[in-house]
Parts: structure tokens; C-alpha cells; sequence
């Protein structure tokens, strides 16, 4: 249940994302909106996806990109090869994507530090290069064309409007996911690690499962986002699945607010859509959307919904900063 304070801006918010077709239909190219817009819906499961890992559970992954390729290739793939359903490979996507998840996860989590940082780098860049070589079954860097679309009832959905609230639909039933696995006792107990993971043990919490089944919630969720892009974009290669999204997705975390699941909508959302609206600037854009992100990290270091409150410095004459908490000394 959502406080009332809440309510208002929530319905307000819904009502606006359901109406998106209708808004962009007034434009002169409704089409490249509905793109953007679907496009951002796969990047807030993905940002949710790397979430779960390290917002919830405190461990750093510079390699997701990797789940989200196993998830597309082997969507598409079912589809293609063995003329599967998109409703029966998009399981087969996520689950197969959370097994790799789990099998990268158990040597990793055993050893001490963040070596589950360089182990999911490693592995993403072997993904990459599996998918690069492996022409047999990948087509190589010729990529993977023609993949069907998504279909209810036998019905294709090739306009962009379906597509769009399939893929809202399937971002609605992560973040309900990932809410109730947050508000659930293993929730609990995945935060209960990232703050101290000595101090879970010591309460009796396996450490290490707990770790592992999140590293593997993770990669599935970012299995979802692959199997819908496959389907939607209508052609896969290795240059969709590099360490530079791996990258785009933590950094969707960190702007957004690294513990909350409101953030992750939040950075996908902005950084989805921002290097689009920058656009008529040319390559400025580049330079305007790094400077954007260095004065947020300046002012916002917890990132936009952190967990704790914006300070601001305000020196008052006559009056020493030190020991004013409204200066947030």
C-alpha cells in the first residue's frame, strides 16, 4: 500500500506512461517516439536487473551485458531454429540466463573482495567473443536477422503501439518482482548482507546463498530484457551486447539512487531518453551529457532517489557552519 502522499503523484505518473502513444501521436514522427519509449522500458528492467545485485545485495557487476545477450541469442534462437513460441522462449530466455548467472556466481562469491566484478567482466567479454566466432549458430558479427516479433493468440505484433505496452507490462511485472522480493524475508536478508555481511552470518543468514540466488535473480531479470529485444528490434548482433551497455547500466544505478527500486526506474528512464533529447546538439551532446552527470555527482553523490536527504551548504554570516545540522555539518 502506497503512503497517501504518494498516491496522487503515482496515479498521475501511470496515467502519463499509458497515454505516451496518444501524446507522441500529435508529433510529426510518432514512430521514433514509441522506439525511445519502448527502448527505455528495456533499459529500466535491465538498471532493475544490476539493482538487485548491487543496490540490495551490495556486490559490483561490470558485466551484465552478457546475461542480456544469452537472454536475446536464446530467445531468438528458440524461435528461429526451433519455431517455439515467443511465450515459451521468453521462460527458456530468462531461466537459461539465470543458470549462467548462478554457475558465474558460485567460484566467484567464495573468493574474498569484489572478485565477482572481474569474474562477470571476464565473462561478458567471452560472451561477446563466443557470439563473435561461433558463426554456426550466431551468424557471427553478420548477426542474427529477421527474428519474428512477439504474438498473442497467433496474432504478430509488428506496431509499435503493442509492442510498447507489452513492454510496459513486462516492466510492471518486474518492478512488482523485485518489490515483493524486497519486502520478503530473503529481501530482507539480502540487505542484511550489504550492510554487514559478518554481522548477517553471525545472525544465522548463509551468506553465500543469498549472494548467489541474487546474482541469479539478476541475470534472469536481465534474460527478460534480452528475450523482448530480440523480438522487438527484429535483429541481434554482438555489438548490441558490449561492455559499453554493461557500463551504461551501472551507471544507470548510481544516478538513479543505488537501493532503491523507484532510482533504477528513474536512471533508465533518463539515461535512456536524455541522449536522445540532446540530439540536435551534435556531438555536444556528448560533452553536455558528461557534464549533466559530473555536477550530479557533485551535488547528488547518493544519486537522484538516494536513500538519504539532499544538504546543501548555506554559510549564514555571524554564524560558524560547524555544528549546523540545517548546513548539513
Amino acid at each position: 500500500m502506497l503512503p497517501k502522499k504518494l498516491r496522487l503523484p503515482t496515479v498521475i505518473i501511470a496515467a502519463l506512461v499509458l497515454a505516451v502513444p496518444f501524446l507522441v501521436g500529435i508529433t510529426g514522427s510518432p514512430g521514433y517516439y514509441m522506439r525511445v519509449s519502448t527502448l527505455a522500458g528495456i533499459w529500466v528492467i535491465l538498471a532493475l536487473a544490476v539493482q538487485v545485485i548491487l543496490g540490495f545485495t551490495g556486490m559490483i557487476t561490470f558485466g551484465h551485458a552478457a546475461f542480456y545477450g544469452i537472454g536475446a541469442y536464446t530467445s531468438a534462437l528458440l524461435v528461429m531454429r526451433l519455431g517455439l513460441s515467443f511465450w515459451i522462449a521468453l521462460p527458456a530466455a530468462t531461466l537459461t540466463a539465470g543458470i549462467f548467472g548462478l554457475l558465474i556466481a558460485i567460484p566467484s562469491i567464495r573468493l574474498k573482495g569484489d572478485y565477482l566484478a572481474v569474474v562477470t567482466l571476464a565473462f561478458g567479454e567471452i560472451v561477446r567473443l563466443v557470439t563473435l566466432n561461433w558463426v554456426g549458430l550466431t551468424r557471427g558479427p553478420m548477426g542474427l536477422p529477421d527474428i519474428p516479433p512477439p504474438s498473442v493468440f497467433g496474432y504478430p505484433l509488428k506496431g509499435s503501439v503493442a509492442c510498447y505496452y507489452l513492454c510496459l507490462g513486462l516492466v510492471v511485472a518486474c518492478v512488482v518482482f523485485v518489490r515483493l522480493l524486497v519486502l520478503s524475508p530473503f529481501g530482507r536478508a539480502m540487505m542484511a548482507v550489504r550492510d554487514d555481511a559478518t554481522a548477517a552470518s553471525a545472525m544465522g543468514i548463509d551468506v553465500f546463498k543469498v549472494r548467489l540466488m541474487s546474482v541469479g535473480v539478476g541475470a534472469a531479470l536481465a534474460g527478460v530484457a534480452g528475450s523482448f529485444f530480440a523480438h522487438y528490434n527484429g535483429f541481434i548482433s554482438p555489438q548490441n551486447f558490449t561492455g559499453a551497455e554493461s557500463m551504461l547500466m551501472l551507471l544507470m544505478v548510481v544516478l538513479g539512487g543505488v537501493g532503491s527500486i523507484p532510482g533504477a526506474i528513474m536512471g533508465g528512464v533518463l539515461l535512456s531518453i536524455l541522449p536522445e533529447a540532446l540530439r540536435p546538439l551534435g556531438q555536444w551532446r556528448l560533452v553536455l551529457n558528461g557534464f549533466l552527470m559530473v555536477i550530479l555527482i557533485l551535488v547528488r553523490p547518493q544519486g537522484l532517489l538516494g536513500g538519504r536527504p539532499l544538504r546543501v551548504r548555506i554559510p549564514i554570516p555571524g554564524r560558524s557552519l560547524r555544528g549546523d545540522r540545517c548546513a548539513g555539518a
